[in-house]
């Protein structure tokens, strides 16, 4: 648990108790309520019923208000429930971009009393199969241009119903009609596939407007999602987060956050994917309990089609990471919108840059204050205040009704500040546990808090900044990618002796490079590799340097010392 101070360091002092409650703004409460709702169906029924005539989703010029939202999620509950038969408990796998189909299937799958196992759209055959076959969904719904991965992945796993959605469906007739021509037949974003037995999504939705739909009993402790993570192991994991967990999430934060927003006025930026947890849990949560006006992007990594679709859309939130925020900052019709009524900018999923968010400071005139988070805390554990001026460095304060502390190699707790340890965290948002792990103890959890592997410090008014971490996890644009996934593909080509992975830093964040050992008298370039790699792994897995070497450094006993060459690569 090694960490080199740069510069200055303060003095340490001794601190006991909670120093951040005193540095909670004005309206911060310490604690909130996370029994407020029995589950996330009754505050899903509380604010479409409140805010029946606001528009709760927009997506390519097509808005969605909450009564119409209330409509269609009853009528895809219906269908789930008496058109599948799927009961209470069972999973259920959403394989879509921020489509408004996203938001009807989630809370429809919610109001049918499912589990949701988000979906990255992105995913490798392989990926894919691994994930439901872990988590053994009897039914998924997937967006057309992915489901010709879903046809090499099918016939591994045990997904009984194919629900398949076009980007148009939600568009209308005739602008949907032109939307899914164009993305099939013009920009051929739909490559061939095979799912004999799949149901059209209109057809799902047209038989549940004639089918019953029921109200299914649900409590704090009923699963309401399935989120994948990862873990030390390098396999990914499905965190087993409840409704309470979610809801408790949820009101840390209004807590946090409230202060600044109103119910009912809000209008928030998603341009980060509804199947990542940071999006879920705000954008998809949040901006709901508060009757708020999503509008969804589904493709933010073109940037300028992004900016466009901004025009006329005078936002007062946007939630990013680093990546899209730098991008954001450098396009020349971004920095001419106008942002006079932009009041809440959130970081997260990855480290914000200081230069990246003195920049969005000066242009839009919001702070750009950064959270940290983990899919095991549903998942949001601290963030940086709203009274703060700028830019300080740390991921903020611990949020409401949680519990944050700091130990040593041996387990024991820190009471000293700016001395690094080990993160660990308690609160009404942390998961029970991983799915299928049946209470095993794989060091998780530490006497009842939540092991974070990421190293910190605590300053003497409770700000917490992350100095490292502990696990070899690699955070490319918010999304965890291990190196083990990533040595296992290399190893696979016959020419690779010994491959490993490690995370570099480049101006966009953090990236992976690959270190490799060819066989002996192997031929084999950069280029084939790479080529390799694709086959396998999702895009923002695909190491993105690769360096030959005769030999990697490793220890006595043969271990690769990964730390030695993120080091050399510093």
């Amino acid at each position: 648990m090694e960490h080199i101070p740069s510069g200055p360091q303060p003095t340490p002092t001794a601190f006991s108790g909670k120093p951040w409650l005193s540095r909670y703004p004005a309206g911060v409460p310490a604690e909130i309520d996370a029994d407020r709702f029995t589950s996330l169906l009754e505050m899903f029924e509380q604010s479409v019923n409140e805010f029946a005539e606001l528009p709760a989703y927009s997506n390519f010029g097509k808005t969605l208000c909450y009564r119409e939202l209330d409509i269609l999620s009853r009528d895809f509950a219906a269908y789930l429930q008496q058109g599948l038969g799927l009961a209470p408990g069972e999973r259920i796998a959403l394989m879509m971009p921020n489509l408004l189909q996203y938001p009807v299937c989630l809370f429809g799958a919610l109001r049918a009393g499912l589990v949701v196992v988000n979906v990255n759209p992105l995913y490798t055959a392989r990926e894919l199969a691994y994930q439901l076959n872990d988590a053994r969904p009897s039914t998924i719904v997937i967006v057309e241009n992915f489901a010709h991965t879903l046809t090499e992945a099918l016939k591994e796993t045990a997904v009984k119903n194919v629900i398949l959605t076009r980007m148009g469906d939600h568009l209308g007739l005739v602008k949907g009609a032109m939307v899914n021509l164009a993305v099939k037949y013009i920009k051929k974003l739909v490559p061939d596939y095979q799912l004999p037995g799949a149901v059209a999504y209109k057809t799902a939705m047209a038989r549940g407007k004639r089918l019953v739909y029921t109200r299914p009993e649900l409590n704090g402790d009923s699963l309401a999602f399935l989120q994948y993570t990862g873990g030390t192991t390098g396999r990914s994991k499905g965190a087993m987060l409840s409704h309470r967990n979610m809801l408790a999430n949820v009101e840390q934060c209004i807590g946090v956050y409230g202060p600044v927003l109103s119910t009912g006025q809000e209008q928030v930026v998603t341009a980060l994917p509804l199947y990542h947890v940071f999006a879920l849990t705000v954008n998809g949560l949040l901006f709901l309990r508060l009757g708020a006006h999503n509008l969804l992007i589904t493709n933010p990594r073109d940037i300028p089609g992004f900016v466009r679709e901004l025009r006329g859309y005078d936002f007062t939130c946007i939630t990013g990471v680093n990546t899209l925020f730098n991008a954001l900052v450098h396009n020349a019709d971004f920095q001419s919108h106008d942002f006079h009524r932009l009041k809440l900018t959130i970081g997260g999923g990855m480290a914000v840059q200081r230069a990246v968010a003195e920049q969005w400071q000066a242009i839009t005139g919001s702070k750009l204050l950064e959270g940290y988070g983990l899919t095991e805390c549903s998942p949001l554990v601290t963030v940086c205040p709203y009274d703060m001026e700028g830019y300080n460095g740390t991921i903020g304060l611990p949020v409401c009704s949680t519990e944050v502390r700091l130990v040593d190699d041996n387990g024991e707790e820190i009471h000293l500040t700016h001395t690094p340890g080990e993160m660990e965290v308690k609160g009404p948002q942390v998961m029970s546990g991983y799915w299928g792990q049946n209470g095993a103890d794989d060091g998780t959890f530490h006497d009842g808090w939540l092991r974070t592997g990421d190293i910190a410090t605590i300053d003497e008014q409770g700000f917490l900044t992350i100095v490292d971490r502990k696990k070899d996890m690699i955070l490319v644009s918010g999304f965890n990618v291990f190196p083990n996934e990533i040595e296992e593909v290399a190893m696979q080509h016959p020419a690779v002796l010994e491959a490993a992975a490690v995370g570099v830093s480049r101006h966009q964040g953090e990236v992976v490079k690959l270190v490799v050992v060819k066989k002996p008298g192997a031929s084999l370039d950069e280029k084939v590799l790479l080529d390799h790699c694709r086959q396998y792994l999702t895009a923002y897995k695909v190491p993105k340097v690769i360096e030959f070497r005769d030999e990697l450094p490793k220890t006595n006993v043969g271990k690769i010392l990964r730390r030695e060459l993120r080091e050399a690569a510093a």
